[in-house]
């Protein structure tokens, strides 16, 4: 079969020629790979920059992907950590860490959408008891999981979703998925008065935000509760002690780990639904896997999503 062979940490993969995967326990099964998508886990995973990360190198990257089993029935499946990944014409799933679908689901649109819309998905169910009407900020809105972000706060029944990025233009198209409000960082202060932060962003910008957003709080004591789900400013924010003295300051983490297996398993009937039938808009842009290594770091507002 074909596959994407990643070699070294430092350049992206190749398509070329590999070994047929086996399935090795009962609860295995070799599975034809129908849409991968290129999410930013996938490349963390495979410079094993990622916590989760234990393959080692040579590897198939992909975390998971929509698949057709030999029984015919149509899977969104997420892997372990593994060297055969989804960038492949075939792979191995364990069942149990998948879900059928509707047979009438978009392959891509599913491979497309699940990764980066589960990150607020679960941490809004799983994380945090969210309730309809409270107010959300979502920082680092622009990118593709924030941007999900954004719509899933308002299908959850947020009262009002604040969108923070940095690109202004990026920003205003977000009023159409949902964003009440946008903002930039500089403004931060304005959305003192939410309940909730989905932040993507983590490093000194969120900490600057989260300063700004207390120091304009008109109730200290009213709760405020920080989800950290990714750190693409950095892995390490600066908060000074005041922040967690000052207010009723709650931060927690949203990820692998923090949420288990079963629980977020649970979610993705009801988050694949939710894709399929267009409550939430995805951007993908399908490439064929011949083409991954030009794609891989090629950068798109779209995700790629590698069709075999």
């Amino acid at each position: 079969m074909h596959a994407a062979v990643l070699s070294t940490a430092d350049r992206p993969p190749v398509y070329a020629e590999h070994a047929e995967p086996v399935a090795g326990t009962r609860d295995e099964m070799v599975v034809e790979v129908l849409a991968a998508a290129l999410h930013h886990l996938t490349r963390a995973k495979a410079a094993g920059a990622h916590y989760s990360s234990t393959a080692a190198l040579p590897l198939i990257p992909g975390v998971d992907a929509v698949v057709r089993g030999p029984d015919g029935e149509l899977r969104y499946a997420v892997l372990d950590d593994t060297a055969y990944g989804t960038f492949a014409e075939r792979t191995v799933i364990d069942v149990r860490r998948s879900v059928v679908l509707p047979r009438d689901s978009d392959p891509v649109r599913i491979a497309a959408a699940m990764n980066p819309a589960m990150s607020s998905w679960v941490a809004l169910r799983r994380r945090i008891d969210f309730a309809t009407g409270r107010r959300v900020l979502v920082l680092g809105a622009t990118g593709n999981a924030g941007r999900m972000a954004v719509q899933i706060a308002h299908h959850f029944g947020a009262g009002q979703v604040i969108a923070c990025g940095r690109d202004a233009g990026r920003l205003a198209a977000l009023t159409a998925v949902g964003a009440g409000e946008t903002i930039t960082f500089d403004k931060a202060g304005l959305a003192a008065d939410v309940d909730v932060v989905l932040d993507y962003v983590w490093g000194e910008p969120a900490a600057e935000a989260m300063m700004a957003m207390l120091t304009h709080r008109a109730d200290r004591g009213r709760p405020l509760t920080w989800v950290s789900i990714g750190s693409v400013a950095g892995p390490a924010a600066p908060v000074p002690s005041v922040a967690l003295r000052s207010a009723q300051l709650r931060i927690v983490g949203s990820g692998i780990g923090s949420v288990s297996a079963r629980d977020i398993l649970a979610e993705l009937p009801a988050l694949a639904a939710a894709v399929n039938d267009g409550t939430i808009d995805v951007q993908a842009r399908p490439v064929p896997l011949a083409e991954v290594s030009r794609a891989w770091t090629a950068g798109s507002g779209d995700r790629v999503v590698f069709v075999p």
